[in-house]
């Protein structure tokens, strides 16, 4: 299950030292985000699944932690798909926190947060991240590509109904795409309603890695300064951060086998090519043959984006692998 649902540490924008945990595979989620990092969604879904036995879940999360416990900030559920999907995440939890002293943070798209099957298993964990991209239904639907059958009114009732019960840390992150949902009316009707929530920190970010739709770009410099001035009217400066840049080069990981674990990071967290380079230099292993082998079996692509070559897992529906 290693190589399944365990990755990292990697370094977070949001979290510090993450180490991740993918509780849902093969890009099951309830929307298709025209910027997500990992791809089209191949699987929409809005019912609570059991994707893993969540004892044997717990076990390997527990194992790995207790090994590199001093060295980590969290335990996080920041899966291929959307997290709360998972029928067994509040048991998962639980059981993770009941075993160690590591926070445990889930980044989920808030739209099923509504049910109560979608939110009772966040009020256990120490940060809960949300995700508000558009407050008007049409863009909503334009940025978020939702299952037809989410409505935003009652996403949005939800995420203020959780706020006022949740007593960890919540933040929000807005992404913001040149023409989508970038306009002064939009980031105000969104910086409006983040106020009227707890948030500790609303993020405003710009997709950094290649997005699901080639079409994508990020909204420009002086849009990102004009957000930040409508979400600190709203909010307070203290309450408003951006991310728009990379992580860095510091990622690691735990697994014996340092291939399973470099694909396992890129699943959820596509690479710049040099920091892969790295990664497999510091594992004493040639990058271009392993990248190159990697590439011939179609585990991995290559794509540019913004200046940069990333590295990215090669996923397929589970009809295209059995052909």
């Amino acid at each position: 299950m290693t190589e399944k649902v365990i990755f990292g540490p990697v370094p977070s924008r949001r979290l510090g030292r993450s180490l991740g945990v993918n509780n849902i595979p093969h890009k099951h989620c309830t929307y298709s985000c025209v910027y997500c990092q990992v791809g089209r969604t191949l699987y929409f879904e809005i019912e609570h699944e059991e994707y893993y036995t969540p004892e044997e879940l717990i076990r390997t999360v527990i194992s790995h932690v207790k090994k590199i416990e001093p060295k980590i900030d969290y335990v996080t559920f920041v899966p291929d798909g959307e997290p709360t999907l998972d029928i067994n995440l509040g048991k998962e939890i639980t059981g993770i926190k009941n075993e160690t002293s590591t926070k445990v943070a889930v980044i989920t798209n808030g739209s099923l947060i509504y049910q109560d099957d979608g939110k009772d298993g966040l009020y256990n964990t120490d940060t809960v991240s949300i995700k508000v991209d558009a407050i008007t239904p049409e863009i909503w639907k334009r940025i978020n590509r939702p299952h037809p059958k989410l409505k935003l009114d009652e996403i949005l009732d939800g995420i203020v109904n959780f706020s006022k019960r949740y007593n960890g840390r919540l933040i929000t992150e807005s992404m913001l795409c040149k023409g989508v949902n970038d306009k002064e009316d939009e980031i105000e009707n969104i910086a409006k309603f983040l106020s009227g929530i707890n948030v500790d920190t609303a993020y405003i970010a710009i997709p950094t890695r290649p997005p699901a739709e080639s079409w994508v770009e990020p909204a420009d410099e002086q849009t990102i300064l004009m957000a930040h001035e409508i979400f600190s009217k709203y909010l307070g400066k203290m309450h408003v951060e951006l991310l728009t840049g990379y992580e860095g080069p510091s990622f690691e990981d735990i697994s014996e086998d340092p291939i399973q674990g470099f694909l396992a990071i890129i699943a959820v967290h596509p690479m710049r090519i040099d920091y892969a380079h790295k990664f497999f230099f510091k594992r004493e292993l040639q990058p271009e043959e392993v990248i190159n082998k990697l590439l011939d079996e179609n585990k991995i692509t290559k794509l540019s984006y913004r200046g940069h070559e990333f590295i990215l897992h090669k996923f397929k529906s589970e009809k295209q692998g059995k052909n």
